[in-house]
């Protein structure tokens, strides 16, 4: 292994901003449990990547910090961009009604969580639809590994236009399920949810956490619903936390009052799409003291314990 390159993030001050590190070191912290973000002092947080045999200069490193799109698509060898509009070709844009169903669909590719979804399921090589706000954004930062949407969900041509050629969809956050009769040939829905969070909440708390309460539980129940193949997974309070250092806790009503890395819960999404439940499942979890080895066996074992 090569000498690694620490990229500074509490020099630039922007600390909160989620940065992609390349394949080979997100592989790595995942397969060896270790995260690549280590921290210096009070603020300063940094990220190493071991796939680089030099040093590089203070400006390559803004460049890294600010352009971790295009450094993604050079770390995979991938084309460039779309054109500067931002549009996709015709062939892209057109699809036939027998087209293969293989893609993921992440509801939200605006949002943290949504993005570190979609890094994960680029290192397993998926083809990926992503709603967003902004198309042309997306594109510079995935390239072509994304086909992103924009649009408003709530609008049903738009939807039914993401969820083309769509095997499985993740929502990693609230408010992004609705019209569940564009469903139609949907093989997996995961929720990542909150619910029990907010249910665990008390007094002020409680009056600010109000609505994400009342849309968590109008998701969980239009999934519920759907007749779809579902994993509800609902965690404690999501936390800026390196994942892949601590264990996990799936007892029943740990999530009321426990933690979980988002990076964790991202992580946790993707590997559902591994283990089919014939009808459901809905699973608590948070950082705790269980080594998890096969996430397939974990799922598997978590739904042997639910019908029981």
């Amino acid at each position: 292994m090569g000498s690694s390159t620490a990229l500074s993030l509490g020099s630039l001050n922007q600390t909160s901003q989620f940065l992609y590190p390349c394949p080979q070191c997100y592989s790595n912290w995942k397969s060896n449990s270790s995260s690549l973000f280590s921290s210096y002092g009070n603020n300063k947080r940094s990220l190493t990547c071991f796939s680089s045999n030099k040093k590089i200069g203070f400006m390559d490193q803004i460049l890294d910090y600010i352009e971790g799109g295009p450094k993604l698509r050079k770390w995979y060898g991938a084309p460039d961009l779309l054109p500067k509009d931002g549009s996709l070709s015709e062939e892209n844009e057109s699809s036939e009604e027998d087209e293969v169903r293989d893609a993921v669909l992440v509801t939200d590719g605006d949002n943290e969580i949504g993005q570190m979804v979609i890094l994960s399921l680029i290192i397993k090589r998926t083809r990926i639809k992503a709603m967003v706000k902004d198309k042309r954004a997306a594109m510079e930062a995935f390239g072509t590994y994304v086909e992103p949407i924009a649009g408003d969900a709530r609008d049903r041509s738009m939807l039914k236009k993401a969820l083309r050629g769509v095997r499985a969809v993740i929502c990693p956050n609230e408010g992004f399920v609705s019209n569940i009769e564009s469903w139609k040939g949907l093989q997996h829905v995961i929720l990542l949810s909150q619910l029990s969070v907010y249910r665990g909440s008390s007094g002020v708390q409680a009056i600010v956490t109000a609505n994400a309460r009342k849309q968590a539980e109008q998701d969980e129940s239009l999934v519920l619903a759907s007749g779809i193949p579902y994993t509800i997974i609902r965690t404690g309070l999501l936390v800026n936390a390196p994942g892949g250092n601590q264990g996990f806790n799936f007892k029943e009503g740990c999530a009321s009052q426990g933690k979980l890395s988002k990076e964790d819960a991202a992580f946790i999404c993707v590997e559902a799409l591994d283990t089919l439940p014939q009808k459901g499942l809905i699973v608590e979890v948070v950082n705790g003291e269980e080594k998890v080895m096969d996430w397939k066996v974990c799922f598997a074992t978590l739904i042997e314990r639910s019908v029981l």
